[in-house]
């Protein structure tokens, strides 16, 4: 899945951490129901750091505990465009709170395609789906080494956002109320980088004519067609031309290979917003219709989509992530993958003006906005709440990968 970020404010939105932590018990059996066997890796090598750790940089948020001296006898490990430095247990704020059965159904799903060294894991993790949260803790400080992550300048903090799936009304068919389409890949799309832009998309006949025929389905709204883009999936409720009614899934496919530009970034540089969260942005679109296309116009990429289908366990997941697994709410992130590699466990903790985010999940995505050592968008879920918190969610975050002890590091 890629996605880009867009939130740029913070104010207060609680309700989709409420309904996250309502999925609770459904997602503690739902777990063991979807396993497999497939493998996969990351490419960037760990490398070992001679010499001390280095200074960690003061802690921002109060409430985040302190890191503590890395042991003595054990190295720290380089990656990427991050260092890996092995601390205590002790040091994961929040760690004997969390409700572990529910990043279990996201790690069931990471098992499905796990690098090599967390692959042997994955027998016992799924023995242990449905055990007691006190077994699993214990399971999980016996076989995995926490390392706090640090960029290569020992920096410690780093930047949490959000991103989700949106829900919209759609129709099989252009439709009154219903004119902005969502297109599958055109023919020749890679025969020709980058393809149109947006604008030409909408301008140009010629440009329209190669999209003829490629439609999957309508919407009513061409900001809800850009929220869909920039999240890289969404869930249509889509109408047949016989009336039938069904869910689907649109997932990403490709893009015309146009650089993406943040709408908000374009509104705060018109000095035409000063709240540039997507709330904000709305607002802003209500007040100024007549000034909507030139910001659509201001973003040249477009993606294109395939459809899915959507029922049973489906539902219950969202899209694949860049993994290749179905993502998880409030339990998958997208991580760098130069820092991260797919399929790891991880430890995070941000406190800030949204929320209090103290868990374990695992990196099974990516995005283009995500880069860093210290960089996370966390999976929010699907539908209006999720997207109001994925919207505004913009707050420092602290972050520890579980590794197997013993293991050979990452390739």
């Amino acid at each position: 899945m890629v996605h880009q970020t867009m939130a740029t404010r913070t104010t207060r939105a609680s309700k989709a951490s409420s309904r996250i932590n309502s999925m609770r018990q459904t997602w503690r059996w739902l777990g063991p129901a979807i396993l497999g066997t497939l493998a996969g890796c990351g490419g960037v090598p760990l490398i070992v750091e001679q010499g001390p750790a280095g200074p960690v940089p003061p802690q921002a948020a109060a409430d985040v505990a302190a890191p503590a001296a890395a042991p003595a006898d054990g190295p720290v490990l380089v990656r990427g465009r991050s260092r890996w430095v092995p601390v205590g247990w002790e040091e994961l704020p929040g760690f004997e709170e969390d409700a572990l059965h529910e990043a279990w159904n996201a790690w069931l799903k990471s098992c499905e395609r796990p690098p090599a060294p967390l692959a042997a894991l994955c027998p016992q993790v799924r023995q242990l789906a449905i055990a007691p949260p006190e077994e699993q803790r214990a399971w999980l400080r016996r076989q995995l080494q926490p390392y706090r992550v640090e960029s290569h300048g020992g920096a410690a903090e780093g930047l949490l956002t959000a991103y989700y799936e949106p829900v919209f009304e759609a129709r099989r068919q252009a439709a009154p109320g219903f004119g902005v389409p969502l297109y599958a890949p055109p023919p020749g799309l890679g025969q020709r980088r980058p393809w149109h832009t947006r604008q030409e998309i909408d301008t140009q006949p010629v440009v329209r004519a190669q999209l003829q025929g490629r439609e999957i389905a309508w919407l009513a709204d061409p900001v809800d067609a850009l929220v869909l883009q920039i999240q890289g999936s969404g869930r249509l409720r889509l109408t047949e031309p016989d009336g039938q009614r069904k869910l689907v899934r649109l997932a990403y496919a490709a893009t015309n290979d146009q650089p993406y530009r943040s709408v908000g970034s374009w509104l705060l540089q018109q000095g035409a917003v000063r709240d540039a969260s997507w709330p904000g942005i709305k607002a802003w679109v209500r007040a100024n219709p007549q000034r909507v296309q030139e910001m659509l116009w201001s973003n040249p990429r477009v993606v294109f989509f395939r459809e899915e289908p959507l029922a049973g366990f489906d539902a219950a997941f969202g899209p694949r992530g860049a993994q290749g697994v179905p993502l998880t709410p409030g339990r998958s992130i997208a991580v760098d993958r130069e820092s991260v590699p797919y399929g790891t466990p991880v430890w995070l903790a941000s406190t800030g003006p949204q929320l209090e985010l103290r868990r374990l999940v695992l990196a099974q995505d990516t995005g283009s906005a995500i880069v860093g050592a210290v960089r996370v968008d966390w999976f929010t879920g699907w539908g209006q709440e999720a997207g109001e918190l994925a919207g505004r969610l913009k707050q420092p975050v602290r972050m520890w990968v579980l590794w197997p002890r013993g293991g050979p590091p990452p390739g």
